[in-house]
């Protein structure tokens, strides 16, 4: 934990026994959204300017009230919160996610076209430097040389592009530890943080920012606006900015299942890498389907995405199943005329919430067999299902062929690497959607060109995991400082 007493004092004692606690009616530095792009933006200006006053607005809850009901009664389902707080709240969907920081900077986003590949490099280990100063474990996964090259060579013979990348693993409870101080840390500097304020509008003047609205016609005035809405928000922002004159291109569409199956079957892929990045062109259609989110000892679990339950993974730092998980996504880009990627996912995991009332769960063997799973057939497999609110059923019924058929073909060449995987009582859940927001134009200081509106993070379609979303917002925090 960070002692926070000595900030305090320093903090009382600059400003003279002023209660930076009351709402102003304009502030320096407005940010819309609390999730890593946020946090690291705050923490960027406090660092240079802590007399800057800056206003936090979150939609979801505070970090300790962000407890999902299904939790607290198992068995009752999704409950269709206002604000979900799996993937809203303070820290973002990361604050519930398995809390992976990739080292590498080629992993998790697209921020080496903005600020290019040698300052990607020395932010992302700068960035790590703050994650440890606030408490992250020092353990580094995927350092191991000759393991790399033993994955390696078998991926090749697999037709798979391995990935290597060193990563720092939080765990789904430190996650929540090293945000929580971030949030202490923050508060200390007097930072005005208000939760469960949705904005929904710009105000603008003269192509330049001066505040947003909330939902409820509050209006908040600022100098500087930075916009990180998470995925959970990508679709609002999209659909924004065509009304602000800002163009957006479209980002590849990620639909996929998540996997379950024994530990013991991808120990060589997980035991000293944590998480192995794997590439497939597939055969037939040649589309490109990847791992994502590897969860060892992992639990899947429900998320509540923009109104659909789709399916996700966690590893926790302290409670271990006996069970492994992970993503495999299908990566479509559509061309012209289309420009409704994230209306296309929906729908796919709109018809599995149908058919299901939520998550399906189907038995690998009775996908390949054309049956419908049952409750009898799972229960007569060896892999016992962590989230026993999935609903048994047959995803062929939700999938494009095309899709579906990229998929197996993936799942048959991960076999090579990791015998077993390929099997009859392997577990598939669907429908796992990635919602990442049609990018944003913003130059490349990621200011869109509305003066002083800024706008990063997963929700903008810029970035793709924690790390790369956390050096977004130290990108936007020093251009702000430079500006002042």
């Amino acid at each position: 934990m960070i002692l926070l007493q000595n900030h305090q004092q320093q903090l009382n004692g600059n400003r003279m026994g002023v209660d930076r606690s009351m709402s102003k009616e304009k502030y320096d530095v407005i940010i819309v959204g609390t999730g890593p792009t946020g946090i690291f933006t705050v923490l960027e200006l406090l660092k240079i300017n802590a007399d800057l006053d800056i206003l936090m607005l979150e939609k979801g809850k505070d970090i300790n009230e962000r407890e999902c009901p299904m939790k607290q009664n198992p068995g009752q389902g999704c409950l269709n919160c206002d604000s979900c707080s799996v993937v809203s709240g303070w820290g973002g969907a990361g604050a519930y996610s398995d809390g992976k920081l990739s080292l590498s900077p080629k992993i998790g986003g697209h921020l080496e076209e903005y600020i290019g590949l040698d300052s990607l490099k020395t932010l992302i280990s700068y960035a790590d430097k703050i994650y440890l100063k606030f408490g992250a474990p020092d353990r580094v996964f995927g350092g191991d040389k000759s393991k790399i090259e033993d994955i390696k060579g078998k991926a090749i013979k697999s037709q798979l592009k391995f990935i290597p990348a060193k990563l720092r693993h939080l765990g789904t409870g430190y996650t929540r530890t090293v945000l929580t101080n971030m949030k202490e840390y923050i508060e200390s500097k007097g930072v005005e943080i208000k939760f469960r304020v949705n904005v929904k509008e710009f105000i603008i003047k003269d192509e330049k920012i001066k505040g947003v609205i909330s939902s409820d016609g509050q209006k908040y005035k600022g100098k500087y606006i930075v916009t990180a809405p998470g995925r959970e928000n990508a679709d609002w922002l999209s659909s924004l900015a065509p009304k602000l004159g800002i163009n957006t291109s479209i980002n590849p569409v990620d639909i996929g299942i998540r996997v379950e199956t024994s530990a013991v079957i991808t120990e060589q892929l997980t035991e000293s890498l944590y998480e192995s990045k794997l590439i497939y062109q597939t055969p037939t259609f040649d589309d490109k389907v990847r791992t994502f989110c590897m969860s060892p000892y992992g639990e899947v679990v429900n998320e509540n995405n923009q109104g659909l339950i789709t399916v996700n993974g966690h590893s926790h730092s302290d409670i271990k199943t006996e069970n492994t998980n992970f993503a495999l996504l299908v990566s479509k880009t559509f061309t012209e005329p289309f420009h409704e990627p994230i209306t296309y996912g929906k729908n796919i995991a709109k018809l599995a919430n149908l058919l299901g009332g939520g998550v399906l769960i189907q038995r690998l063997g009775d996908l390949l067999e054309g049956h419908r799973s049952t409750p009898e057939r799972i229960n007569r497999g060896i892999i016992e299902p962590t989230l026993k609110e999935a609903t048994p059923g047959d995803l062929s019924l939700v999938f494009p062929y095309r899709h579906l058929k990229g998929l197996i073909e993936m799942l048959d060449a991960l076999d090579n690497l990791a015998p077993g995987l390929y099997s009859r009582d392997t577990l598939l859940y669907g429908v796992e959607v990635k919602f990442y927001s049609n990018r944003i134009e913003v130059n490349n200081n990621l200011e869109t060109k509305i003066n002083n509106l800024y706008t990063a993070g997963d929700g903008a379609g810029i970035t793709r995991g924690l790390m790369q979303a956390s050096v977004s917002g130290i990108v936007i925090a020093r251009n702000i400082l430079d500006k002042e």
